[in-house]
């Protein structure tokens, strides 16, 4: 079976080349997305308006295998990034900082939303009966961690690391951070890692029950079929404890979108010595970035 087989031909209406692309293996079940390495090293609106493009794609083809009781269906999404050294770094600074200054509560609120939407789908499998895995093999900050956190499984390389520097400047992560974070560990432990701004290596967080598997550098890959070798003939029973677990905790959309309204509006209490913070990070970002 292709990718165009499976309804996961090349988007319209998106730059060339691709910000984001998909490799499908049929013989384990799985979906690879990739950021590539010419895509903003943070969640731009273009990267999230493509890879939301491929993700409502692939739940549509998911459900109607599903729906038609094809038992091997596409079982699991892996997420992962092209860029080296780089996960995600999060949010788009510039942008934040245009909406701040143009005082646009609205756009703040509509971006933020659909960061909100690119991971929530990623959370809860689509509602489908789909794992989905997140690949890090570089740095994964603000909501480069988030998108790592939604996902079931994390496995991470030895050399990342993981942070939230949104404290920096006054402000917190507006992604569903704490929300998935507290699914992890105690609420006393997010709270540190959300108020810190530490960033943490995959090891400490793999102690600390966040992480899910430590690969060493370059093995990110085969430690995800590994897993995925090692778990799939468990994975209808798997399925059905993330659904009862999900059901007992819930992390309703709702309730993200109204942390992205509490989000917004502290954002546009920001003080200027704030905003001289997220320049600065934003700069580090710019310099970091691969011209397409």
């Amino acid at each position: 079976m292709t990718i165009q087989q499976i309804g996961l031909e090349k988007p319209t209406n998106v730059r060339q080349p691709p910000f984001f692309s998909v490799a499908f293996r049929p013989e384990q079940g799985v979906l690879w997305g990739y950021i590539e390495r010419n895509a903003p090293v943070c969640f731009t609106p273009d990267l999230i308006q493509e890879m939301r493009k491929r993700q409502v794609t692939f739940a549509e083809q998911v459900k109607r295998e599903v729906d038609a009781g094809h038992q091997n269906h596409i079982r699991y999404q892996v997420l992962a990034s092209h860029i080296p050294g780089i996960f995600s770094l999060g949010g788009d600074l510039a942008h934040f900082v245009h909406l701040i200054e143009s005082r646009d509560r609205d756009g703040l609120i509509r971006y933020g939303t659909d960061c909100v939407d690119l991971v929530y789908w990623t959370s809860v499998g689509y509602n489908l009966p789909v794992t989905t895995i997140a690949l890090v093999q570089g740095t994964a900050q603000g909501g480069g961690f988030e998108a790592a956190l939604a996902a079931h499984i994390i496995v991470a390389e030895r050399q990342c690391q993981f942070g939230f520097p949104e404290i920096m400047f006054n402000l917190f992560p507006g992604m569903g951070g704490a929300h998935y974070l507290s699914r992890r560990v105690p609420q006393r432990v997010a709270e540190q890692i959300l108020s810190s701004g530490k960033m943490y290596t995959a090891q400490e967080l793999f102690d600390l029950g966040i992480v899910d598997i430590v690969a060493e550098p370059g093995e990110g890959e085969n430690a995800v079929r590994r897993y995925i070798k090692k778990n799939d003939k468990r994975f209808r029973g798997m399925t059905a404890v993330r659904q009862v677990l999900r059901s007992i905790a819930p992390i309703e959309r709702e309730a993200l979108v109204r942390t992205v309204t509490d989000w917004a509006d502290l954002a546009l209490r920001l003080q200027p010595r704030d905003l001289k913070t997220i320049r600065r990070l934003q700069q580090a970002q710019a310099k970091l970035s691969i011209p397409a």
